[in-house]
């Protein structure tokens, strides 16, 4: 039975204008002059709004006369997102990174199509995909293990120097001083008053760590236990004010430096909320199946939810299938007033 079809027509055109392909899969676009249905992404030149028709899926189209383009292969979006949920599995239950050619022979694509498929739907190749499963793994095993290299052969590294080539770069600090709480690391934090209300900032020496509303610097002790945590000052004058301005048009794009990290699903999550254009929404659904896990509906929302950096990573922009707000951790009311300003 075919699904109903849940944009309406002005959401759905506005789309296929913008040839958003988050939206690859939830409903194709007809065309009745040519008798033909296509992804919202297709790259064909668009056809005049009157002689358009959308509909939930290919089955529905296809029941009302059209046939699938043959460019933009509008039946295999399915297919494409069940072989990145099996290559995703796969990665997720070998001990070591499958090869490239492995993981594209088993689900049935040549490895070089398969790579800009796994890139293109989570927003990180199969071997990024791995490699931030593995310092997941490392970022889990250190805050258990009484020894760094147990953590470190636990998480499939073949030894310490592999792990410690990259380990800096992702944790943004020594493995060990992750595993006894931020040991060793300095964080400075300060507030500032914005147009929603008292803002707190955090910064790392990479860039923010944590910008978050009606908190105080025993939150950043509550998640680093054994780090320094310093008020900023003086030295952290010039990075608050730029927060400030990104709080207050959060609808500007902003350079700002970030120090956060992840598993490899939030981080291609977080990405996909950075490509929400300004003024617009996004539903969890939405996400979910533009990260390729089109299932994972609710890991997509807490993914979201884990956020540390508020309107810097615009989770503001999404919501519920029904067009409601959904929830926000800083309340419904700044949630609506960032889109409020979005959209002018």
């Amino acid at each position: 039975m075919a699904t109903a079809f849940k944009l309406d027509d002005d959401q759905a055109w506005a789309a296929v204008l913008r040839r958003d392909r988050s939206l690859d899969g939830q409903f194709v676009t007809g065309v009745l002059t040519t008798g033909i249905y296509c992804r919202p992404s297709c790259a064909a030149r668009h056809p005049k709004r009157d002689n358009v028709r959308f509909f939930a899926d290919g089955a529905q189209a296809a029941a009302a006369g059209l046939r699938p383009c043959l460019r933009c292969k509008p039946d295999e979006v399915a297919r494409d997102a069940e072989a990145i949920e099996r290559a995703i599995a796969l990665i997720d239950a070998a001990e070591a990174p499958p090869s490239l050619e492995r993981l594209a022979e088993a689900v049935g694509y040549s490895p070089f199509h398969f790579h800009r498929l796994f890139k293109r739907a989570t927003g990180v190749t199969p071997a990024d995909y791995a490699r931030a499963r593995r310092a997941g793994q490392m970022e889990r095993g250190l805050s258990q293990e009484a020894r760094v290299t147990d953590a470190i052969y636990d998480a499939g590294y073949s030894g310490p120097s592999r792990f410690y080539e990259d380990a800096r770069r992702r944790l943004g600090m020594t493995p060990s001083a992750w595993r006894s709480g931020g040991a060793g690391v300095t964080i400075r934090w300060a507030t500032a008053e914005t147009d929603l209300g008292t803002m707190l900032v955090a910064a790392t020496e990479k860039g923010i760590c944590r910008l978050s509303f009606d908190e105080d610097e025993t939150a950043l002790s509550r998640r680093f236990p054994n780090a320094e945590i310093a008020y900023g000052g003086a030295e952290m004058a010039a990075l608050v004010q730029r927060a400030v301005a990104a709080v207050n048009a959060p609808g500007t794009p902003h350079d700002l430096p970030l120090d956060v990290h992840g598993t490899a699903f939030q981080q291609a999550v977080w990405r996909e909320l950075q490509r929400i254009p300004a003024g617009e929404t996004r539903t969890y659904a939405q996400i979910a199946a533009a990260v390729g896990r089109p299932a994972a509906v609710r890991a997509a929302g807490t993914a979201n939810g884990d956020n540390n950096v508020a309107v810097l990573i615009p989770c503001h922009r999404v919501i519920r299938s029904d067009g409601t707000l959904g929830g926000y951790a800083y309340g419904l009311e700044r949630k609506a007033e960032l889109l409020r300003r979005e959209r002018g």
